[in-house]
């Protein structure tokens, strides 16, 4: 279904309906709108985290960070691989929705450098997962499960993949039903869910468009022991 040039607005209704863009490659000019039969989703009080990774991040190799570049990673995400689906207009209207506090990312740092992270969408009490990339061992893993704790600890009740890949199968992400998918999303779209902590300096996520924090490792500490409690 083809639409009319991207817009912040046109992008959180269209999440808000369980609607998603996507383009055929990084030059094409043209956007199309999926609304997928089977829904992924990521568990958040019950992720899987396998044991190897649970070392690691116990090691804790790479500086992890929220929202401290945003254009590196969505640029990282369509660079690391050889088809794309995020054209001009995708990174331009996520960049816009980055400025007004609804999009957010998560980097993993070795020195000075991003090496691993992720993207996505915070509307209500659900978080959207967009593209994650890497490029040193597990540091988008990492990202993922750091996200994962931070999501609980802020009240998120819905992580929303879209679709499942073999990459983030591991993390025990499920499909649901679109219908089933709707209803709950209904249920969280309107919460008042702050993805930025009060602690960082807005209790209002959408008043915190340039604040950057570091992720809490006693929060994923205290994460890693409650899914390891209920699994």
């Amino acid at each position: 279904m083809k639409m009319q040039p991207l817009n912040p607005e046109m992008i959180l209704n269209a999440y808000a309906l369980g609607l998603f863009p996507m383009a055929d490659s990084a030059d094409a000019g043209e956007i199309y709108w999926y609304d997928p039969e089977m829904r992924g989703q990521m568990p958040i009080a019950t992720l899987h985290v396998p044991r190897r990774l649970r070392k690691t991040l116990r090691r804790a190799p790479y500086k992890v960070t929220f929202n401290r570049d945003f254009e590196t990673v969505i640029d990282q995400c369509a660079a690391v691989r050889q088809e794309t689906w995020i054209n001009r207009q995708i990174r331009d209207v996520f960049i816009a929705l980055h400025q007004a506090g609804f999009a957010h990312s998560i980097e993993a740092w070795r020195g000075g450098e991003c090496v691993g992270g992720l993207y996505g969408l915070a509307l209500g009490g659900a978080f959207f997962g967009e593209s994650m990339f890497s490029t040193a061992t597990d540091a988008s893993k990492i990202c993922l499960v750091h996200l994962a704790a931070h999501l609980k600890k802020q009240g998120f009740e819905v992580f929303d993949t879209q679709f499942i890949n073999d990459h983030i199968k591991q993390f025990g992400v499920y499909e649901i039903p679109r219908k089933e998918y709707l209803e709950k999303l209904e249920e969280v779209i309107f919460r008042l869910v702050s993805f930025v902590p009060y602690s960082a300096g807005s209790a209002d996520s959408s008043s915190s468009a340039a604040v950057s924090f570091d992720s809490d490792s006693d929060s994923v500490t205290l994460f890693l022991q409650s899914i390891t409690q209920t699994s």
